[in-house]
Order: structure tokens, then sequence, then C-alpha cells
């Protein structure tokens, strides 16, 4: 049987708002997510991190 991935929401470090959806691995599930993306909101790249799913 496949394993499945785990769904995570990126969310913007400066408004706090969801803008991304991803899926990682399992073995990659230990760390939290980091990465600079542009948020619509703030309508600039700001640093994104991953909250609860």
């Amino acid at each position: 049987m496949a394993k499945k991935k785990q769904a995570s929401k990126i969310l913007c470090t400066v408004c706090k708002e969801i803008n991304y959806f991803t899926k990682k691995s399992k073995k990659a599930a230990e760390k939290k997510l980091e990465m600079k993306k542009f948020c619509k909101r703030c309508r600039k790249h700001t640093l994104h991190k991953e909250g609860k799913r």
C-alpha cells in the first residue's frame, strides 16, 4: 500500500495569512518548512513557514 504524504499549510510570517498548501513526505515531517514566497496580502516577498495541519 502506498504511503500518504502529509498536507501542510504555508503561512506568511508578517500577516499570518495562509497563502499556499503543500504535501511533503513523512521523512521531511520532522522539520518545519521555511521559504521566501510572494504574499498577495502584503504584496511583497516574505518569509513563509509551515503552520499547523
